[in-house]
């Protein structure tokens, strides 16, 4: 699904690289999409940082308080200094960026923040975000004595770039609650995106989130678009394409995946080609074994049925089986309110539970969960005295 033709190999990165450098310094107003973020964030955030802010959406709305959160491609840092208020005292934030010049102006007002809102937990990290183990600026320190003129040379750093991933990795495993971007992934060039999705979802705790605000199109981008490095610098051509984007979330293992915020007019149109911007929202969690514990879930509605990303279907009504995973996953975001879940009687413990059979019948009989051998009958109730004179 990454198979698009790039704007030429580094020609992309280094227009990026330019474009943001100058952004940084001076307000470039054709990088922006008209966002409105929640104002009482703002007061405390200097006006050089909001001015130079390039976005295209609101993920912050769904990052909660005690978080620690991932910015990926975190910019002059606005959106990283809304989300420490967010967050509060006890969450961390981090903001990830390769861009030096926006790094600079990001860093140069965490003590005047901090001292706004009377606590510190921003930092910002130079690295790539689809590379989110390697520490750029330790790698750099810890290569100045290399020359890199003999292929041996350039060994000696590729094997220093893994030692340092491995050892003293940016960002590492499974150790962030939520991961937020704001059009940045659209930059990112097409052979390294899938290894993109695969870093965001590496660093994301079991239970964890995204919330991805980018730029997206309704038709493929042609390849001279593409090749044109003004159009793809100004987050343009590198558009994912826009069920591809959910696509890719669905490929690197998320569930519950959910269009957020999708405007109905678009932000450009070129060649006929609509580019607005969607927010997605999508969840970490569904990994690990299926255990048959005899529990059922009942769809409540109001369609007449719906299947999940592991294509389970669930019949409005009916009981349908499900592994202990599924139980608790349908309980949690995005999915509360949609079920009713059935325990069985008698528990099955988890340490004496089989695996489940996802080829089995999808129904659970009621006396699945009531007990085979169950042949009570409840004892005939009194009158009923309710207020209205109705029976129950």
């Amino acid at each position: 699904m990454f198979d698009e033709v790039s704007p030429g190999r580094g020609t992309g990165e280094s227009s990026v690289q330019s474009r943001y450098s100058s952004a940084a310094r001076e307000r470039e107003p054709a990088l922006c999409c008209p966002v409105r973020y929640r104002s009482e964030y703002l007061d405390v955030i200097p006006a050089e940082i909001i001015e130079r802010d390039y976005g295209c959406g609101d993920p912050t709305a769904f990052v909660r308080r005690g978080d620690t959160v991932l910015d990926l491609g975190s910019g002059g840092g606005k959106v990283c200094y809304i989300l420490s208020q967010v967050v509060g005292a006890r969450g961390r934030v981090i903001g990830v960026d390769c861009n030096a010049d926006m790094l600079a102006l990001a860093r140069s007002y965490r003590q005047q923040v901090a001292e706004r809102i009377g606590f510190a937990n921003v930092e910002f990290q130079c690295g790539l975000i689809q590379d989110l183990a390697l520490d750029l600026e330790r790698l750099a320190a810890e290569a100045a004595g290399l020359q890199l003129a003999t292929p041996r040379d350039w060994l000696a750093l590729r094997q220093l770039e893994q030692r340092l991933r491995q050892e003293h990795p940016l960002v590492a495993d499974n150790s962030v609650d939520c991961i937020v971007s704001n059009c940045v992934l659209n930059l990112v060039r097409p052979e390294d995106r899938h290894q993109l999705f695969a870093e965001v979802f590496r660093v994301l705790r079991l239970g964890g989130r995204v919330a991805i605000s980018d730029i997206v199109s309704d038709e493929d981008v042609p390849d001279d678009l593409q090749r044109d490095p003004e159009l793809w610098s100004g987050c343009v051509s590198g558009a994912f394409r826009e069920d591809q984007f959910l696509k890719a979330f669905e490929d690197a293992g998320f569930y519950g995946i959910q269009i957020a915020e999708r405007p109905d007019e678009p932000w450009r149109t070129i060649e006929g080609i609509e580019f607005r911007s969607l927010t997605v929202v999508a969840y970490k969690g569904k990994q690990g074994p299926c255990l048959d514990r005899n529990q059922a879930v009942v769809y409540r509605g109001p369609f007449k049925q719906v299947e999940d990303d592991d294509n389970h279907v669930y019949y409005r009504g009916e009981r349908m089986a499900v592994c202990d995973k599924t139980f608790r996953l349908l309980q949690r975001e995005p999915y509360a309110g949609q079920f009713e879940f059935i325990e069985p009687r008698e528990p099955v413990p988890a340490d004496q539970a089989e695996r489940f059979d996802c080829s089995r019948p999808q129904h659970r009989h009621p006396r699945e969960s009531k007990g085979l051998q169950d042949d009570a009958t409840s004892e005939e109730r009194g009158t009923c005295t309710s207020a209205n004179g109705a029976c129950c």
